[in-house]
């Protein structure tokens, strides 16, 4: 599979099991953490949804897209069966789950409204989704905790990483500064055009002396943003290492062929899938 890069940092690891293809990040490896990003690659399904497509909201084959849960789940560890999905609507409430919650959204209903999910239980597969928008991983490797936030613009403006953070210091008592966190495939900031209100949301939350760093104003009045700088400020201000995170280097809309991406396609597109899973 080739991807097109966005700088020389390649915090990314290509990896491929009976014909699927997902990512992973060098910390979290190193940590020992089943995780992984879904590529477009190993799936069933046909048409804009090919062929990896892990939503059943886009209106794809329900049988497909469990069968591509079922392939996913083989090729990085776990069993679909007993995944937590999330229902995410663009804002920062965080689910805890155990064991009793598998099969939310597989099986049954999930809890809707939900954008983290946080586990400390061994068994409980976690899974976000994403089309351009930012995942976050995260693993407090001292209690055994793991979790995830879905960081679209919204997200990002209302910092759902630090608050994931605080959330672990108050209910897990981990220290920010143990955590091994990593900042996923999205759009990228060359990609990535808003209009003067989203630019505005941005400018009221971060620093005067950060803007430069999120934004470019373009001539026609339309800013090129950069979520992963925005999430890298945020996860380091909430007390994370910078030697603990892996930042991405991939965008979803450049590599639109082998990654789905909700601009690059005008919506005609599945959902790429992150999990995390603890197996003991």
């Amino acid at each position: 599979m080739d991807l097109k890069y966005a700088n020389e940092n390649h915090s990314t690891i290509i990896n491929q099991k009976d014909g699927v293809v997902f990512l992973t990040f060098p910390k979290l490896v190193e940590a020992g953490v089943i995780h992984g990003f879904s590529t477009r690659i190993g799936g069933v399904s046909e048409g804009c949804f090919s062929s990896m497509n892990l939503s059943f909201t886009r209106g794809d084959d329900p049988k497909k897209v469990a069968q591509n849960f079922r392939r996913i789940g083989d090729a990085i560890g776990f069993d679909a069966k007993d995944l937590v999905l999330s229902s995410q609507v663009h804002e920062t409430k965080i689910r805890p789950v155990t064991k009793k919650d598998r099969g939310d959204g597989i099986i049954r209903e999930t809890v809707p409204g939900i954008d983290a999910l946080v586990t400390d239980e061994p068994g409980v597969p976690l899974y976000t989704s994403y089309a351009d928008c930012v995942p976050l991983l995260f693993f407090d490797p001292e209690h055994r905790v793991i979790g995830m936030a879905h960081s679209g613009w919204r997200g990002t403006v209302a910092k759902i990483g630090a608050k994931f953070v605080r959330y672990l210091e108050e209910h897990y008592g981990t220290k920010p500064e143990n955590i091994v966190a990593a900042i996923g495939p999205s759009i990228c900031r060359d990609c990535y055009e808003v209009g003067e209100e989203v630019a505005e949301e941005f400018c009221r939350v971060f620093d005067k002396e950060e803007i430069p760093l999120l934004m470019d104003k373009k001539e026609n009045g339309k800013y090129q943003l950069d979520l992963w700088k925005a999430n890298e400020l945020i996860l380091t201000g909430a007390g994370i290492r910078k030697e603990n995170l892996d930042i991405t280097d991939i965008c979803t809309c450049c590599n639109s062929d082998v990654l789905f991406s909700h601009r690059a396609s005008n919506g005609h597109r599945g959902n790429l899938g992150c999990f995390m899973y603890l197996d003991k």
